[in-house]
């Protein structure tokens, strides 16, 4: 990465800091305004993000130049914006003091004005405020947070903030080396730089084209202003930080303090799955953080009519997470619904609060075009979130519909993931085998003793526990998923956490906060809904774990909570107050532990041992998965580079690495090869004719490449990896 890439890559960063400024909640009763604004201003980054890609890509003008147009222009406004907001934010000087009158007989007298009376100053205006030496803004509150927090809360965000560090300094370090991303993420990327657009291309690997780009669409712009791939990580970093952020503020507008905030932040900080994505180029922490952006806004809307702004930051994090990951809108969904009931209570509210205050005729003028109106409004506010959601999303859909005639793509994709059978018995199979998956623990015994549990009660009630319609490909339950893996590591702690956090609220509220007894039953019945509707919707797969997580994020809160609650029973005489402490703090040391050895140990990204990022190579770092396919590319891509090829074919399967071609056989200049598939699964995208390529690189099958390589030419095959050229050269 150039110096010019660096300062660059600064710009999106610093647009996304002079937002949250500029959008900064002027309402006195906000909840956690500054994280808020956050919020606000990352919704309107990733949307500007989507758009810039999907304007310029139907320019055909995916290059440098025009993105760096695009951002320092973002930059430009974001900035007005910010300098606006302060300056009107500045409180207007007070009124020049006016002197009292002073009776005429008093003058007369030589008396002195009545003493009784207010200083003019007071009189005449509001008092100048008082200063003080201590910092000012932020750093007021951040100092005063500190001196004020106890030593648990200290250790809290030590803790937070040591394991946010260290995944920075993760993700800056390692190279990109995430499987799927190998396969199918960062080729995509690759494509609309080579080609200049969004066009679909013939290809071997429908996940390139089918599967939603909007993790890949932040990928892009950090690949053009820097040229490379070496802040590709940071997507998820930065994504990571966004759910810490905004499951504090959840907690916060569910009634928790200071202290149940920073332990929501801290279980999910130390969620092995958090810790180990956070320095990946997955997508799941993305679609999380969008997800956690919509509830968090639904909160706002519970007790108070929702404005427009809000709504437009509901449309866009609907979208957003639409063109990230289509199943979170299985949590989007049920938060939409809760937002409209309670849009609906408030405006029967209204109605019903105006006739004791007024007569019979006032009475029935007022109260009934309030509730009307109120309807129409929630109405008209539920098209508004849709079509601001369309508008990120449609150009995506609209392209796979024309390509594949259908929105969710070819059968392929839609029988391959969703659960094909929801029949009652079918669902909770799936259900308990998703379950023994995301708690699966070190300990084998409890492993398969769950799994037989699981398979002998499918066959009970008529079920096949590996059946193909709701199983993943050719997948076989039980899969042991306790391993710090970025794709499969399970969260048995924060899970336990988050289901007993998610049934006290449900069934005993007051037990957390008295006072939030309504919104905390509503967030949980959405919890519930999302995890549910999940287990009914999505088939049993080994690294499911992942596909869930957006689902864990949003009902971290509700653990922070109840463990706060839990420390917190003063009514409990001191013997249950100290069981109490104590188990709050092996739970916590536990969790901690969990996030360090995932974070020192995690694969395919790791501190320490075989494998760490202070010791081994960029390169061989990329292939941490299948270290011995390392030197069989570079062997494969010498050859073709040595020849002087210029137009290479592709032959690979469905689950092969591409990637690796794009950054070995670059043009001299930096410039992207010219890699044409010779295989296609797009109908109307036929494959290019291995007679029209000067060299073909193959990965996966000899005998695919085999038929695919001309008459006369020379083919060599090592392991994995394959080449052919022809006679010439």
């Amino acid at each position: 990465m150039s110096a010019a890439g660096s300062l660059l890559a600064v710009v999106p960063a610093a647009s996304v800091l002079l937002l949250t400024v500029a959008l900064r909640s002027r309402a006195v009763d906000a909840v956690a305004p500054l994280r808020l604004a956050v919020v606000r201003s990352a919704l309107l980054t990733g949307v500007y993000a989507v758009l810039v890609v999907e304007l310029l890509g139907a320019m055909h003008a995916l290059n440098r130049p025009a993105f760096v147009t695009a951002w320092l222009l973002f930059l430009v406004a974001a900035a007005t914006a910010a300098g606006l907001r302060r300056r009107s934010s500045r409180p207007a000087p007070p009124p020049a003091a006016t002197p009292l009158p002073v009776p005429v007989g008093a003058v007369a007298s030589g008396a002195s004005p009545d003493p009784t009376l207010e200083p003019p100053a007071t009189i005449s205006g509001p008092a100048p405020p008082r200063t003080s030496r201590a910092p000012s803004g932020l750093l007021s509150v951040a100092v005063d947070a500190w001196r004020t927090a106890g030593r648990g809360e200290r250790l809290l965000v030590g803790t937070i903030a040591g394991l946010v560090l260290v995944e920075l300094l993760v993700a800056l370090l390692a190279e990109p080396n995430n499987f799927d991303s190998q396969t199918y993420h960062l080729p995509k990327v690759e494509h609309w730089v080579a080609q200049g657009d969004l066009d679909f291309w013939p290809t071997a690997i429908h996940r390139q084209v089918t599967i939603p780009p909007g993790a890949e669409y932040l990928l892009l712009h950090l690949r053009l202003l820097t040229g490379g791939d070496q802040l590709h990580n940071l997507v998820q970093w930065a994504a990571g930080v966004l759910c810490l952020l905004v499951a504090a503020r959840i907690t916060a507008q569910l009634g928790g303090g200071r202290r149940a905030q920073l332990l929501t932040a801290f279980v999910l900080a130390t969620t092995p799955m958090v810790v180990l994505q956070a320095t990946s180029t997955q997508t799941d922490l993305v679609c999380a953080a969008w997800v956690t952006c919509a509830a968090t806004l639904v909160l706002d809307g519970l007790r108070r009519r929702t404005g427009w702004g809000t709504l437009l930051g509901l449309g866009a994090a609907t979208g957003l997470t639409a063109v990230t990951k289509t199943s979170g809108l299985i949590a989007v969904g049920p938060l939409l619904v809760l937002w409209g009931l309670a849009q609906l209570r408030l405006t029967l509210a209204a109605g019903a609060a105006v006739g004791p205050a007024a007569s019979a005729a006032t009475t029935d003028a007022a109260r009934r075009p309030r509730p009307v109106g109120g309807v129409a409004r929630t109405v008209g506010g539920s098209v508004l979130i849709l079509l601001v959601a369309a508008v990120v999303v449609g150009p995506f859909l609209a392209r796979v519909t024309a390509e594949f005639g259908h929105p969710l793509g070819p059968p392929r994709l839609r029988e391959s993931i969703p659960m094909e059978r929801h029949d009652p018995q079918s669902i909770l199979v799936n259900a308990l085998r998703i379950g023994h998956t995301a708690f699966d623990t070190p300990l084998a015994p409890l492993r398969r003793a769950g799994a037989e549990v699981i398979i002998d009660g499918a066959g009970v009630i008529g079920v096949d526990p590996q059946d193909r319609a709701i199983t993943f490909g050719r997948e076989i339950f039980p899969e042991p998923a306790w391993y710090p893996d970025e794709d499969r590591v399970a969260f048995p702690l924060t899970g336990a956490l988050a289901l007993i956090g998610a049934v006290v609220a449900l069934a005993r509220p007051r037990r957390i906060d008295p006072g939030q007894t309504g919104p905390l039953r509503a967030y949980a019945v959405v919890v519930l809904a999302a995890v549910l509707l999940h287990t009914s919707m999505i088939k049993w797969q080994p690294w499911g774990n992942r596909l869930i997580l957006y689902a864990v994020v949003l009902a971290v809160p509700l653990a922070g909570l109840w463990v706060d609650a839990l420390l917190r029973r003063r009514r409990a005489n001191s013997a249950r107050r100290s069981v109490a402490t104590l188990v709050a703090a092996t739970v916590l040391a536990t969790s901690a532990l969990a996030g360090v050895l995932a974070l020192s140990y995690g694969f395919p990204r790791r501190l320490v041992g075989s494998g760490s990022v202070f010791t081994t190579s960029d390169w061989d770092t990329r292939f941490l998965r299948r270290p011995q396919w390392a030197d069989e590319f570079r062997w494969a891509a010498a050859a073709v580079r040595d020849s002087d090829a210029r137009r290479i074919g592709l032959v690979q399967q469905n689950d092969n690495w591409e990637y690796p071609w794009w950054l070995l056989l670059r043009q001299p200049d930096g410039s992207s090869p010219d890699l044409v598939a010779l295989q296609s699964v797009l109908p109307e995208r036929p494959a290019a004719d291995p007679s029209s390529v000067d060299a073909i690189v193959c990965t996966g099958s000899r005998p695919a490449c085999t038929k695919l390589v001309p008459a006369g030419w020379r083919l060599e095959f090592r392991g994995y990896v394959g080449y052919a050229l022809p006679p010439a050269r």
